[in-house]
This record gives structure tokens, C-alpha cells and sequence, in this order.
């Protein structure tokens, strides 16, 4: 037996709808077995919690008198991208504010996430912005503060967000490095990793048979669309018989309303001698439109695995000291050769898990209804590397 979308959303109007977030459904499954559950239960919430360096924000400052086409803006300090049209502007979340003075070195205690979050916080934000000057645009500088009520549109706009597993992190070497996996202490002191493992959306949906381009989701506190395949998206990855991938794989662009959002679910980070990221919440509803989807979603912790990466090698390529699967790591420790070693998660679960249960009471209530897809993520991709080449040589 099959559900559609289009059945399951008649039972949210309805108020008949079954819900469960992506940890219910695991021991539902058990008890109940996955015929019964099929039949049962209709959408099962996911939901994570990360740093997502590959976000931003799209912003229109409308049209000042005499008119400038900006060709240089700073937001608070920071840059932010403007070959666009004349008063657009891409804000990208790990930007850095920017001193002007060549050699300087950037401060890391503020950047583009933050911009973002003091807009969505309704905090003053200075703008400055140069231009050449033309006969249509004559201003050539402009400096003013906006707020998110005195522009225009401000979309958020990630290119790469939710990644289906990441790889862990550790370091071999004699001395502390700092990385976008955190603070790694010397010689096996600690491993990192981030994912909210049983909740994360594509590790419940390995092979992107509901998510897709067109699917309605939560995201940022308010509501978004995932746009696009993410850029390094991966399903090649290797993967266990239950779907899963052994490490980075699929990836997903995401769009939504940044005047809808809060910053309880999106929030600037930064990462002590590494830069400035941002904290984006994404709840992704999954229908259960059969048994094999159910098959999928009562995925555990201890059913998915990961690679143990030594980032003191500084390659594009890091050896990998084993494979560990996400029960071991949420313990608080796993042994590396012999040796016992703390383990930090860089996500949170509990706030991934508030996601998915936020979003729960939207569907339960009536308030989000879902969508189909219209174009599947790419089942295969290539995924290039950066070579150092002559002309000649491609």
C-alpha cells in the first residue's frame, strides 16, 4: 500500500494526520512492526542543527535619490558581493569585516553571519557603498544604516546546507590546530564531528526518493524551499545496505524569507582561529509513502557510520584511522590505537530535535502542508577537484 502527497495532505487538513519526528518513529517501527507502520503514520519530521559555512543572504537596498549602481558595499564593515544589478548585494555568512588597510589582518569576531543576525534581530546596520558614477546612476557614495523593515527583498540563500554524514576529526600531531571542525588538541586529544545522525533529513531519506528540488521545508525559524542540488553534492559515496552514506555525500541548496526567520534558528558563530560561520536549523518533513520508506526512517545511531579524519594533513585528502558509528561518538568517547578519546559534537541535537518537533506541530495543526518535489536530487554526480594547470595542459 502507497501513500501521495496529495493523500497525506487531505489528512493534515483534516486534522487525521499521524506525526512523528524521526526519534518516535525508530521505536514505533519496533513495536508495531513496518506494514502497520506504513499504514499508520503519515509524515515523520527531521530536523539539524549546524555550522553551514556555504550561506548568505540576498539583499535589495532600494533605489536612493540621487540613484547610485553600487559596485563596492560594506554592511557593517563587512563586504558584501555586488556585481549584480545596481542596488542588490549577496551577503555571504563567513565574509569577514573588513579594515581596509592591506596586511591588516581580518577580525574573526565579526562577519557576514552576523550581519544577518543582527538584521533579523531588527539592530541597525550601517551601509557603504562606492561607485564610478554614470549618466543613469550619477551618486558615486552612500553611507546610511537600513534595518530588514526598510528594505526591500532579503531572502536567504544557502548553495550548500544539510550534508548527508560528514566525516569526524581528530589531530596526530604534537600541537593544537584550529579548523572548521573546532579546536582539535594534540596527539588524539579529542575527535569532533557535526550531524544530527538519526534526525539529519538525508540520512533519513538516503536515496532522495521524497526530498528534492520544490520541497517545502522549515528553515531559519520561518518556512523555505530547498532550491537546488548543493554545490559538492556526492551520492556516489560509498553507502551501507540500509542507505546510508559513509561519510560526505548528498548536499542541498536552500531559499526562504530572511523577514520570516529568527535568530533562535539561525545564528552567527565564530570558531577561535578559524572564522566566522553560521548556525542554520532545517526541518525537513518526510511522507511515508510506503514500506520502504519506513524502512529507511527507523534508521538509528548506532546504524550509521563515519570516517575518523586526522586534520593535522594538510591535504586535500586526509588519511582516515577507521570507520565509527554515531552511538559510539554520542557516548563521549571512542578509542583511537589503544587510546581513549573525548568526543564533542559541534551540532545540537536538542535543538535539532525542537526543529523537528516545531515542525511536527505545524503539520499537526494544519499550519504546513507538503509538497512534491519537482526535479529529483541527482542520483549521480561527479564531484571535480582543483588542479594547478596550465593552459595547455586541460
Amino acid at each position: 500500500m502507497s501513500k501521495t502527497i496529495e493523500e497525506i495532505n487531505e489528512k493534515i487538513k483534516s486534522g487525521k494526520a499521524v506525526v512523528l519526528n524521526a526519534e518516535e518513529i525508530i521505536d514505533f517501527a519496533q513495536e508495531h512492526g513496518i506494514k502497520k507502520t506504513a499504514k499508520t503514520v503519515d509524515v515523520v519530521t527531521t530536523a539539524t542543527f549546524g555550522p553551514m559555512c556555504s550561506s548568505g543572504a540576498f539583499l535589495n537596498f532600494g533605489h536612493s535619490d540621487p540613484p547610485i549602481r553600487m559596485t563596492k558595499v560594506w554592511l557593517n564593515d563587512v563586504p558584501a558581493y555586488t556585481g549584480i544589478a545596481a542596488v542588490d548585494a549577496y551577503i555571504g555568512a563567513t565574509e569577514l569585516k573588513d579594515f581596509f588597510d592591506i596586511g591588516k589582518p581580518n577580525d574573526m569576531s565579526y562577519g557576514g553571519a552576523h550581519v544577518i543576525q543582527d538584521l533579523i534581530d531588527k539592530k541597525p546596520v550601517k551601509l557603504k557603498a562606492l561607485s564610478y558614477g554614470t549618466d543613469c546612476y550619477p551618486r558615486r557614495e552612500i553611507e546610511t544604516f537600513i534595518t530588514l523593515e526598510t528594505i526591500n527583498q532579503a531572502f536567504l540563500f544557502n548553495p550548500r546546507n544539510a550534508y548527508q554524514n560528514y566525516g569526524a576529526a581528530t589531530n596526530s600531531s604534537n600541537k593544537t590546530i584550529y579548523t572548521y571542525m573546532g579546536k582539535l588538541l594534540p596527539n588524539y586529544g579529542n575527535v569532533t564531528y557535526s550531524t544530527s545522525s538519526q534526525l539529519s533529513p538525508l540520512l533519513n531519506d538516503p536515496y532522495y526518493r521524497t526530498i528534492g528540488i520544490g520541497t517545502k521545508i522549515f528553515l531559519g525559524g520561518g518556512v523555505g524551499f530547498v532550491a537546488w542540488y548543493g554545490t559538492q553534492h556526492n551520492p556516489q559515496r560509498q553507502r551501507l545496505v540500509n542507505g546510508t552514506p559513509i561519510g560526505a555525500a548528498g548536499t542541498i541548496a536552500v531559499i526562504g524569507d530572511l523577514k520570516k526567520m529568527n535568530s533562535k534558528y539561525l545564528k552567527a558563530a565564530v570558531f577561535h582561529n578559524y572564522g566566522v560561520t553560521m548556525y542554520v536549523g532545517i526541518g525537513i518533513p518526510i511522507p511515508v509513502i510506503d514500506e520502504e520508506m519506513v524502512d529507511f526512517l527507523r534508521v538509528k545511531d548506532e546504524d550509521i557510520f563515519t570516517e575518523i579524519h586526522d586534520y593535522s594533513v594538510q591535504r586535500r585528502n586526509k588519511p582516515s584511522l577507521g570507520k565509527v558509528n554515531y552511538q559510539q561518538l554520542r557516548s563521549g568517547f571512542i578509542f583511537i590505537k589503544g587510546k581513549k578519546v573525548p568526543t564533542g559534537c559541534l551540532s545540537s541535537y536538542k535543538v535539532a530535535l525542537e526543529i523537528a518537533d516545531l515542525l511536527k506541530s505545524w503539520i499537526k495543526n494544519g499550519k504546513f502542508l507538503l509538497t512534491n518535489m519537482v526535479e529529483p536530487l541527482p542520483a549521480e554526480q561527479k564531484v571535480n577537484v582543483l588542479n594547478v594547470l596550465t593552459e595547455d595542459e586541460l
